[in-house]
């Protein structure tokens, strides 16, 4: 695993850098002082993932880059070493945390803050290793192998798992149509095993929760209130899409009638973060294979739910230009059915239509205007706002040409 992706891609340049971990921290022994002792847990992981005998010493760690702003990520890592034979070992780390730890709460209105912090299901992305769940995934579709949960202080948790060797290449290059096609045809199959009262057993929580929280109160916020600002659509780079704007308002004003229509639908458990990004394409084995990561908005939604990510996860990273989310969109929505309907799901077609521009208008078509750019003198500056424009344009279109 090269990189993980939260919130659409949405980093926020205020916050501050992965935290740096020792190999002790990550094994849940910060501070102790018996070399034994971390040998011992570090060599017990290094045997369950097949990689011999650990080397006593050898460890390092290296902290991975990834998308900042995830309320549930502390950190992500990887640790590498030597064994005993002179072999290399590399395993994956991510430290998921309390939301109350994470550093953009300050960027809330204190309420907001508290009830976020409160409210936010941080322990979800573990479902992802749920017997249940794994179950659910249909071939060709797999997690990583799961080392161990090490409870850590302060309501953290060491994930350590397989370290996925990805195909070599810019991933906006390696993932394209085809392997758009077939991820959205994976998705389907396995939305589709996840709508059984067993699968959507794995959670608690009501239907809907996870977007509703997000569009009540994240898009407001983010989304809705600039709109307002006169001022701030008077900028030349802003002052000819007026229509955009109006448009925006308008379609702000039917949130809650969205809500209540997806909660209506057939609803799964679904992936939740489904991006280009969270589909790893790995270097060795079957070459149809895709590695499922990172699991979020864990709560039931409705068939469909998951094209949006899919859809808009490499435009939001500026790895796939705007232009070509029509194709993208036409492809993933086409796949995805079939792979309903291979799984005997065949008279949602409509309505998982519907879910998909709905839900991509909710989570993306809001609030991914890039305004802390306007006016920038950064030469790059410019295209990107602009890629926003069009992404924010297309997903507007494709929600009016269905609702009006």
């Amino acid at each position: 695993m090269t990189e993980t992706t939260h919130a659409g891609g949405r980093a926020r340049s205020s916050l501050p850098p992965v935290p740096e971990m020792t190999v002790e921290a990550l094994l849940g022994l910060a501070g102790v002082e018996d070399p034994g002792a971390v040998d011992g847990r570090l060599d017990a992981l290094v045997r369950r993932a097949g990689g011999g005998v650990h080397r006593s010493g050898s460890a390092e760690v290296s902290v991975v880059s990834h998308s900042l702003g995830a309320p549930a990520t502390h950190g992500v890592y990887r640790v590498t070493g030597r064994t005993e034979g002179g072999g290399a070992w590399s395993m994956f780390c991510k430290v998921i945390q309390h939301p109350r730890h994470w550093e953009g709460l300050a960027q809330m209105p204190p309420d907001l803050a508290r009830e976020f912090a409160d409210t936010f299901p941080w322990r979800t992305e573990l479902e992802l290793w749920d017997p249940r769940v794994q179950a659910s995934l249909p071939d060709s579709l797999r997690s990583p192998a799961l080392h161990e949960l090490i409870e850590l202080e302060e309501d953290r948790i060491a994930v350590w798992q397989e370290d996925v060797a990805l195909v070599p290449g810019d991933i906006g290059a390696v993932f394209d149509l085809d392997r758009y096609d077939r991820a959205a045809y994976l998705l389907g199959r396995w939305n589709a095993r996840s709508t059984t009262p067993e699968v959507l057993g794995v959670t608690d929580l009501p239907v809907g929760m996870a977007l509703r929280m997000y569009a009540e109160k994240a898009v407001p916020m983010r989304g809705l209130a600039p709109l307002t600002d006169d001022a701030l659509w008077a900028h030349p780079w802003l002052a000819d899409h007026g229509y955009l704007r109006a448009t925006l308002g308008r379609l702000g004003e039917r949130i809650a009638d969205d809500l209540v229509r997806l909660d209506a639908m057939v609803q799964c458990l679904p992936h939740g973060d489904a991006s280009p990004q969270n589909l790893l394409l790995p270097a060795a084995g079957d070459p149809a294979e895709l590695v499922v990561i990172d699991l979020s908005f864990r709560t039931p939604h409705a068939l469909g739910f998951d094209l949006s990510q899919l859809l808009v996860g490499l435009t939001q990273a500026g790895e796939v230009p705007a232009a070509q989310l029509p194709e993208i969109a036409r492809r993933i929505l086409a796949a995805y059915l079939r792979g309903l309907h291979d799984e005997g799901v065949a008279d949602q077609d409509a309505a998982v239509h519907d879910s998909f521009v709905t839900v991509s208008l909710l989570r993306s078509g809001f609030d991914s205007l890039l305004y802390e750019l306007l006016g920038s003198e950064d030469p790059g500056a410019r295209h990107a706002f602009d890629e926003r424009i069009a992404l924010t344009r297309f997903l507007v279109e494709q929600y009016v040409a269905l609702h009006g």
